[in-house]
């Protein structure tokens, strides 16, 4: 059947099971967009390009499916970049879709030209510059299969304005056969059989756990996996809600913005397992190499990251759903209770202390607030977050796992993520789920822009601005490596009235200043289905709980 490549494009999206595509038009892509402008995939207009990356990367994790973004060539191009390093590092699968210049003119420095191709070939899992039309229905069925198998991340396709105006001979591929590309997925039987013995023999272990979890869609096998084993369970920023928050088996972050008797247990056991997590330097960054006699087994579906950061006695290429499910196969016999119970103590006191923590002169305990929201958010909820203090806060107040999902930038920590990634999250999920943005002022006025879309699709989005007029994780940051009276570039001079702007853009604005007002707030703003926007007020002295000194 003949087709305009620009419909065909559009085609493959749908036979894809595309609904929703995030972008910003231009010169370069405008055949594609009249062939979306009669379709029924719903093109929803971002206010930034990077903002459109982000949107496609919320929308995709909901389900754990493929969300696309698409550009023009030139600015509208690179400006996606950061949003599609940020998937990369969080190896959350995207399909990125860029316009070109004519493709005899590439090389040319045409007006709105870029080599978006070199620029991110090395935060993209692959991608493509489209030399002839005939290859697009191949291309487009090999970027959502790589984007969405093995170690999931972002895939690129750049396509010059004159190919997508080509006629092609038009017929969408079943299936895909990649040479080299065959990510291994099962774990090794003599792995398998060595992780069963160490666990049997281990008297203090613990279980790591990253987003490859949720990537994998196994959150069912790592229950089960730990109720036969009765290991505790600690989790990286990206592996918040892959394990329920209020299991008597979690404990809770670890790393540098963890919490300190996690990573005391981390550093007295003699057995860790890790599943799904690159176990990278926020992690690692408090925890010792030099422990004897401990034993640690990574498994995770990209063997690059096996041993790249700390060193593996037991490594396991294979995908950690599958790794798990020949793990349940086995049944176990340790005792650690004396070891779980003491780790479980722990938590409870540290959170109730923290929670109920007040040192500052004024200002609301954003501990408190942030268990207050989670408290109130209900069992089916989708909670993003910026990077900075507002991060830290949350992933550890905000009870997360089952149908509770915390999504963040982890890798990249990428500023102004929490706001598109919550409005994609929202064109994703049921109206059933809560969806909650929360950042600080640093963040928030990155990409503040897409509150537009909040109001224009009347999303439900309850969308938190905690405000300490500083950038408050780089001042800690300052402070730690040199002194009190070493701050600088972190004030933040100027901030706009919060509450006008959220009546600029037609949004309900409620204002905490402290802690007596959270209650009343969070109430009325959770207790209708429109669209809001809370500011809370903190003392600019009040630390991410990493902070306060421990021993």
């Amino acid at each position: 059947m003949k087709m305009l490549v620009a419909d065909a494009i559009v085609e493959c999206l749908r036979l894809e099971g595309i609904s929703t595509v995030f972008g910003y038009p231009g010169g370069a892509v405008l055949p594609l967009y009249e062939s979306l402008r009669n379709s029924s995939i719903k093109h929803v207009l971002v206010r930034q390009e990077q903002s459109a990356a982000h949107m496609a990367s919320g929308y995709g994790r909901v389900n754990n499916t493929v969300g696309v973004c698409l550009a023009t060539s030139g600015p509208g191009a690179t400006n996606l970049i950061t949003g599609i390093a940020t998937a990369y590092m969080d190896s959350i699968p995207i399909v990125a879709i860029t316009g070109q210049v004519n493709s005899g003119k590439i090389g040319t420095d045409m007006f709105q030209e870029a080599d978006v191709v070199g620029s991110s070939e090395a935060f993209t899992k692959h991608n493509y510059l489209v030399r002839d039309g005939r290859n697009i229905p191949r291309i487009i069925k090999e970027a959502f299969h790589i984007a969405n198998t093995g170690r999931k991340g972002p895939v690129l396709i750049d396509i010059p304005k004159d190919i997508q105006n080509e006629y092609i001979d038009f017929e969408y591929p079943d299936t895909v056969d990649i040479r080299g590309y065959k990510p291994t997925i099962e774990g090794h039987v003599k792995q398998i059989t060595r992780i069963y013995e160490k666990i049997n023999k281990a008297k203090k272990p613990i279980i790591c756990v990253g987003g490859g979890i949720n990537s994998s869609g196994c959150k069912e096998d790592l229950v089960e996996f730990v109720e036969k084993t009765k290991i505790p369970v600690v989790c990286t920023l990206m592996g918040v809600d892959s394990y329920p928050n209020d299991n008597p088996y979690f404990a809770g972050l670890l790393g540098s913005h963890g919490y300190p008797f996690v990573n005391r247990a981390m550093n007295k056991a003699d057995l860790i397992i890790v599943m799904g997590a690159r176990f990278a330097d926020r992690s690692t960054a408090v925890i010792s190499d030099k422990i004897n006699d401990q034993h640690v087994i990574h498994i995770d579906i990209d063997p690059a990251e096996i041993g790249k950061n700390v060193k593996t006695h037991t490594p396991v290429v294979g995908d950690a759903g599958a790794v798990l499910r020949q793990l349940n196969l086995l049944e176990y016999d340790n005792d650690i209770e004396n070891w779980t119970d003491s780790i479980r103590e722990a938590r409870g006191e540290y959170m109730d202390e923290n929670i109920n923590r007040s040192f500052q002169e004024s200002g609301t305990n954003p501990c408190k607030f942030i268990r207050a929201i989670s408290d109130k958010i209900g069992d089916k909820a989708i909670v993003t977050s910026d990077v900075g203090q507002n991060q830290i806060w949350t992933a550890h107040y905000i009870l997360a796992g089952n149908d509770r999902r915390y999504f963040t930038s982890g890798g990249l920590g990428t500023m102004g993520y929490s706001l598109p990634a919550a409005i994609g999250a929202r064109f994703s999920a049921d109206s059933v789920v809560t969806v909650t943005a929360i950042m600080g002022e640093g963040g928030f006025q990155m990409l503040m822009g897409e509150l537009a879309l909040i109001r224009e699709h009347n999303l439900d989005i309850k969308v938190v601005i905690i405000t300490n007029e500083r950038l408050g994780m780089v001042r800690e940051l300052q402070l730690n490596a040199y002194g009190k009276d070493s701050y600088h570039g972190v004030d933040v001079g100027f901030n706009p009235d919060f509450m006008k702007l959220a009546d600029a853009y037609g949004i309900e604005g409620y204002l905490v200043e402290e802690d007596s007002q959270i209650e009343d707030v969070i109430e009325k703003a959770y207790s209708s289905n429109e669209p809001c926007l809370i500011q809370c007020r903190v003392n600019p002295d009040f630390p991410t709980l990493a902070h306060w000194r421990w021993q």
